[in-house]
């Protein structure tokens, strides 16, 4: 009797971690949406062919050798050290039955969880260096990115590194996923450059439309669902009462984080600008979800609205704190998943008795050097090596008809408009 109940709660607890996993990786899907329709239609193809490719190199990298990095520990990535695809042996009856520190799911579940949050760190660069950086490279920048850089600030947060024994608290990723993805987007902006015509010579910033804003609309709203296995799947567990009822209460408070952040930060573009920017709408939504990342457990749900709330606030004046600063970024990626990590990092503070300030500035400031300082040495030599940046005649072009040969509305392509 004792198996059986052990068994089924084991079943249970891995049948919610797949689930949790396949609501992540359809963030894959909302992030190919939000940023194709974020970009202008000459781009749509090679930014759809990035968000595809580097979803599948991810997993290839980290089922080799990134799992293995950043969870050394773990029974199947420890076969062969440094070779995480050949995966050991799974959990037995035996194993589940063995005391207080038994497995309660699948270890090939936590591996697959944790494939897609690896992607989903890669998914943040493509966004802010879309309209010219070049596809091959961008793939080579991410094997990179998910076999070593991602895993080692990983490992050091949830592999039992120095920051979790520091006391460094970052419940989902809100600075291990979000902000360590914004950091290494900011290394490759400041590489790749701006825009042409994005920033004028007086100091003007110019708006670049996207073509879609009902994909990129529909692209939020996929994000918006996927963050509930992003968050939910993060507490691990749900087969038994005070796990179910810990589970819901992420749901509710990820979902009060993502509406306040939205609707506050319409309401702060409308103060602004006199009209309700609906790019400004949408990154408020992703931003509350980012902010409430790091600790979506503790707060209530009203604390978890100001959380959300907050972040709507800051991910506005980072938009436009960047463009003043030149650092062009077309959909706002390290506006919302860097700014609003970093107060969302600093809003645990509010509810968990164990953290502390010290705590969190280190594990930020560690995070946010070691993913900025690798990703531009990376980004660096790829640069020396292959290049980065499109031409000048590629990007009047644009990427689709160089980089893919193809487009995306062939009916609005400019052999149709010389017809």
């Amino acid at each position: 009797m004792e198996s059986m109940v052990l068994e089924l709660g084991y079943a249970l607890d891995t049948f919610y971690f797949l689930m949790c996993t396949a609501l992540v990786m359809w963030m894959a899907a909302g992030f190919a949406m939000l940023e194709s329709g974020l970009v202008r239609a000459k781009n749509t193809v090679e930014i759809l062919n990035k968000n595809a490719l580097l979803y599948g190199v991810a997993c290839m990298v980290y089922l080799a050798v990134g799992y293995n990095v950043m969870y050394p520990e773990n029974p199947i990535s420890s076969v062969i050290p440094g070779w995480g695809f050949l995966l050991g042996e799974d959990n037995s009856l035996e194993d589940i039955m063995a005391g207080e520190d038994a497995p309660y799911y699948s270890n090939m579940a936590d591996f697959i969880f944790q494939a897609v949050f690896a992607a989903a760190t890669m998914s943040i660069v493509s966004g802010a260096v879309a309209e010219r950086m070049r596809l091959w490279p961008f793939l080579v920048f991410a094997v990179f990115m998910v076999a070593f850089i991602y895993p080692v600030e990983g490992y050091w947060k949830w592999g039992g590194g120095f920051l979790d024994e520091m006391g460094f608290q970052d419940f989902a990723g809100s600075v291990v996923v979000h902000m360590a993805g914004a950091a290494a987007a900011l290394a490759a902006v400041i590489l790749v450059g701006a825009r042409k015509g994005k920033y004028g010579p007086n100091g003007e910033v110019r708006a670049i439309p996207g073509a879609n804003l009902p994909m990129a609309t529909l692209g939020m709203f996929i994000l918006w669902m996927g963050w509930f296995g992003f968050n939910g799947g993060s507490e691990l567990k749900i087969a038994n009462l005070e796990e179910a009822n810990a589970v819901a209460r992420i749901f509710v408070n990820t979902n009060a984080a993502a509406a306040a952040g939205m609707v506050t930060a319409a309401i702060f573009a409308r103060i602004l600008f006199g009209k309700t920017d609906l790019t400004m709408t949408i990154n408020g939504a992703l931003a509350g979800l980012v902010a409430i990342t790091a600790e979506p457990l503790l707060p209530s749900a009203g604390l978890a609205t100001l959380i959300g709330a907050v972040g709507g606030l800051v991910v506005v004046c980072s938009v436009l704190a960047l463009d003043k600063l030149r650092l062009d970024d077309p959909v706002g990626a390290i506006s919302v998943h860097g700014s609003a990590g970093i107060w969302g990092i600093f809003a645990v503070l509010l509810t968990h008795p164990d953290a502390t300030f010290m705590a969190q500035l280190i594990g930020t400031l560690v995070t946010f050097a070691w993913m900025f300082g690798m990703s531009f040495v990376v980004l660096l030599v790829i640069k020396a090596v292959m290049g980065l940046r499109v031409s000048d005649e590629e990007e009047a072009d644009g990427m689709d008809l160089h980089e893919c040969g193809m487009h995306a509305y062939p009916e609005f392509g400019p052999e149709h408009v010389k017809k």
